[in-house]
Formats: C-alpha cells, sequence, structure tokens
C-alpha cells in the first residue's frame, strides 16, 4: 500500500471472524495445508502451519514439501490482499466488505526458496506493495520456528 493511504488501526471483530471463516474454512485447500491466521491487520498478516507427515516432500529429511511452501505463500499474498481491500472500504458494513473477495486470484506468483524446510512449524507473513484498482502486488515470507527465512514469494493478484 502506498505510504499516502490512511490504514484503520484494526478491523471489526465481524470483519475479522468473517474473513477467518472464509480463509480457514471455506477455502478448503488451506485446510489440507493446516494454515491458521495468527495475525491480521489492514497492512501486514501472518499465518501459521504446524509440521505433519503429510506435508513432508523429501522423506529422508523430513523437508516440507516445496509445494506446499509455494501454496501456503500463495494463500498468504491473497489474505493480503483481502486485508488491503477490507481497510480500502471501511466505509461499508463488514459484511459488504467480505462479499468483494469473489473476483480476487492469482495472476502472477514467484517463490525463492532459500534453505530447506524444516521444522516443528513454520511463521508467514505478507503484505500489499501495492494495491491498484484491478491488480494487487504482494510479497510474503515462509519463516522457521526459529524465525530463520526458508522462502520469500512476490505474487500479483486481480482484485476487481
Amino acid at each position: 500500500m502506498s505510504k499516502t493511504t490512511v490504514l484503520p488501526a484494526a478491523f471489526e471483530s465481524e470483519f475479522v471472524d468473517g474473513l477467518k471463516a472464509i480463509f480457514e474454512d471455506r477455502i478448503v485447500f488451506n485446510q489440507v495445508l493446516g494454515l491458521k491466521i495468527t495475525e491480521l491487520l489492514p497492512e501486514r498478516v501472518c499465518g501459521r502451519i504446524q509440521m505433519r507427515r503429510e506435508l513432508i516432500g523429501h522423506y529422508a529429511h523430513n523437508r516440507v514439501h516445496g509445494g506446499v511452501i509455494s501454496a501456503s505463500l500463495d494463500a498468504m499474498g491473497g489474505l493480503a490482499c483481502m486485508a488491503a481491500i477490507g481497510a480500502r472500504h471501511m466505509d461499508e458494513d463488514p459484511t459488504q466488505r467480505l462479499h468483494r473477495f469473489s473476483k480476487l486470484g492469482t495472476i502472477d506468483l514467484r517463490i525463492d526458496y532459500l534453505r530447506p524446510g524444516i521444522g516443528e512449524h513454520f511463521d508467514l507473513h505478507a503484505e500489499v506493495l501495492r494495491l491498484g484498482s484491478r491488480v494487487a502486488s504482494t510479497r510474503m515470507e515462509f519463516r522457521g520456528a526459529d524465525g530463520r527465512l526458508l522462502s520469500v514469494g512476490s505474487g500479483a493478484y486481480i482484485v476487481s
């Protein structure tokens, strides 16, 4: 988001609950990943994935699969867009803002794998760099339980 954009300090609980329901329950693939929202702010979103057997990509090293990393970073980029759109339209009631996400979709995604994904859980962070009228650009991070940066991503999303 541009530096001149004034963001609300926080979202209403109705909006947060509705967005969590969409992201964690209605997007079934996020359930498969075990992706949970840990922080939802207008300027930044955070999530967590607990490592489990189903997410292993390399059996000898218990590394998380690269597809889990890319899919979860993509999901977090989309969530950051949802938060930014919600913040842009604070003049609308929470239910009306939650209906704005029906056209959201990924149009470009780049993931850089920096280190092996080994750990008991992984923390994800995402922010919108620019929210235009049709396209949003995002930056995402995938970190280990120790806070070490394991992968980074950037994405572009259609928002209208």
